[in-house]
C-alpha cells in the first residue's frame, strides 16, 4: 500500500493541489491573534478577518485575500516553520514536524465535516469580525482563555 503524499513528501515538494489540500479548514489562522511585546506571547481572540466565512470556515476571497487584506499572511513551505502562531492541529505545522495528521483531518477522514464534528474548527466560536471594531483596544474584549 502507498503511504499517503504529506508522509513521503517534504512541504516543498508538494504540488500546489497536495500543498492547498493539506488545509483542514479549521479557520484558525484567519482568528486575530494579539502578542506581548515584551514576552512575545500570542493570545487568541475570537475576533475573524473581514473575509472569514464564519460557517463554512473558509476564506471569502481567497484567490485575492493577500491584496484585499494587508496583514492576511499567505503560509509557504519557508513560513510554516517559524510562525509561532500556527495551532497545535495545523497540518502544515505537524508535517513540518514530521508528525502526522490527526484522523478528524479531511484526507484521513475522507470528509470535510469531521474537523466541524471532532470541534476543531471555529464553527460557531467566532464572536466578532474584525470589520465590527472601532479601536485597536477592542480585540482585548475577544481574547480567548486558551488556543482554541
Amino acid at each position: 500500500m502507498t503511504e499517503p503524499f504529506w508522509k513521503t513528501k517534504s512541504l516543498e515538494a508538494m504540488s500546489p493541489a497536495e500543498w492547498e489540500s493539506l488545509c483542514d479548514g479549521c479557520g484558525k489562522c484567519c482568528l486575530s491573534k494579539l502578542e506581548d511585546e515584551d514576552t512575545g506571547e500570542i493570545y487568541w481572540t475570537s475576533v475573524a478577518c473581514r473575509l472569514f466565512d464564519a460557517g463554512t470556515c473558509r476564506c471569502g476571497d481567497y484567490p485575492n485575500r493577500l491584496q484585499r487584506v494587508p496583514d492576511c499572511v499567505g503560509l509557504t513551505p519557508q513560513n510554516v516553520r517559524t510562525l509561532r502562531w500556527l495551532p497545535a492541529t495545523c497540518a502544515y505545522r505537524l508535517v513540518a514536524e514530521g508528525r502526522d495528521l490527526f484522523w478528524w483531518h479531511p484526507l484521513v477522514s475522507g470528509s470535510a465535516e469531521t474537523v466541524h464534528e471532532a470541534g476543531i474548527s471555529m464553527r460557531g466560536r467566532v464572536r466578532a469580525s474584525e470589520s465590527d471594531l472601532a479601536e485597536p483596544e477592542d480585540y482585548f474584549d475577544y481574547v480567548l482563555e486558551e488556543e482554541p
